[in-house]
């Protein structure tokens, strides 16, 4: 028999985001199955009332309280759906963790996720948001997201190419022509994990690891331990201080505009892409810029990774937000490029 709807209000959404920064929910529904959104969208007034969906809180920054129904996704579970001759299909519930979900597939004999090992949020925000490192994103796995229209109440499921997957970007974060943005709730998603398993190397931590260790062939359980630690050396455990993990997007510009940057800066960390584009490091850029450690009251620019900011103090949200756009507008006025922040500010 199914729960009924349990309406939570003026809710605290400090312990559901990961930055740790206050605000409150003045309405909150837990979305623990699919039929939840549908017993929302039929609800006498939550049905027409503006809505946002809610995971793990790792890629948000709140600036202030949230007067829209703020639908917390709760879903759990993990399973084989499938396994065909050159692939895995599993299926996560969208509130599962996603390195919990990462670590359920290796221990379970189902390698192909390894290099995203670790990266903060929860699975149903992962396509969101194309989540990835070291050389995999998630649209190089996923075969395909269910969700519910929260107009309708239906369910549908909706294969990887329909998704519009770019650098950080998908249909899911756009309202705009076509996009799913407030329009729908996912609740479940399909990876497809390829048989056989190749190991996606090339990236300098990893070859940094294979030389130290003497280890030229890594299976994927060994990727996956290293990925853990270089993570673990570099970026601030949430739990312990609060951040959204890379705050900003690494450029992506022209090659002749690459060699421009590289003319006046020479040590600048670039990565060519296959399309002939080069991938500047965001990170370097800003503390090239002299951001390591800078503060703006309660929020920090990490020691460690300058890529990340932080909740040193008891940090608001405007001050997360004044201390990346003067880090912006600090970049933009050596390099001549305007970084790109991940996290979507409320």
């Amino acid at each position: 028999m199914p729960l009924p709807l349990h309406i939570e209000a003026d809710v605290n959404l400090k312990p559901y985001n990961t930055f740790g920064l206050p605000a409150v929910a003045k309405r909150l529904v837990r979305i623990r199955e699919a039929a939840d959104v549908r017993r929302v969208v039929d609800h006498p007034e939550l049905g027409r009332a503006p809505k946002f969906v809610l995971g793990g809180g790792s890629n948000l920054v709140l600036t202030k309280d949230v007067d829209a129904v703020v639908l917390k996704v709760e879903i759990t579970g993990i399973r084989l759906l499938e396994e065909r001759d050159d692939a895995w299909i599993v299926e996560a519930g969208a509130g599962v963790v996603w390195h919990e979900f990462v670590t359920w597939t290796l221990d379970h004999g189902y390698p192909g996720l390894e290099n995203m090992a670790l990266i903060p949020g929860t699975v149903g925000a992962a396509p969101v948001q194309n989540i990835g490192a070291y050389g995999i994103e998630v649209k190089d796995r996923l075969e395909a997201v269910e969700v519910m229209d929260l107009v309708t109440g239906r369910p549908a499921l909706l294969p990887a190419e329909v998704c519009r997957f770019g650098y950080r970007d998908s249909v899911f974060k756009h309202s705009d022509f076509g996009g799913l943005a407030g329009k729908s709730v996912i609740t479940k998603v399909r990876f497809r994990l390829p048989k056989p398993w190749q190991p996606v190397l090339g990236y300098l931590e990893i070859e940094r690891k294979m030389l130290d260790t003497g280890i030229t062939a890594p299976d994927a359980r060994q990727i996956y331990d290293w990925i853990c630690a270089v993570r673990r050396a570099k970026l601030p455990d949430p739990a312990v201080i609060g951040n959204a993990g890379s705050f900003f997007k690494n450029p992506v510009v022209t090659a002749e505009q690459c060699r421009d940057i590289i003319g006046r800066d020479p040590g600048i960390v670039h990565y060519p892409m296959p399309d002939g584009s080069v991938k500047l490091a965001a990170g370097w850029m800003i503390d090239a810029c002299g951001w390591k450690g800078k503060t703006v009251g309660g929020a920090a620019v990490y020691e460690k990774q300058a890529l990340v900011l932080v909740n040193k103090a008891d940090a608001r949200g405007a001050e997360v937000v004044t201390l990346a756009r003067a880090i912006q507008e600090s970049v933009y006025g050596r390099f001549g490029i305007r970084l790109e922040p991940e996290p979507v500010v409320i």
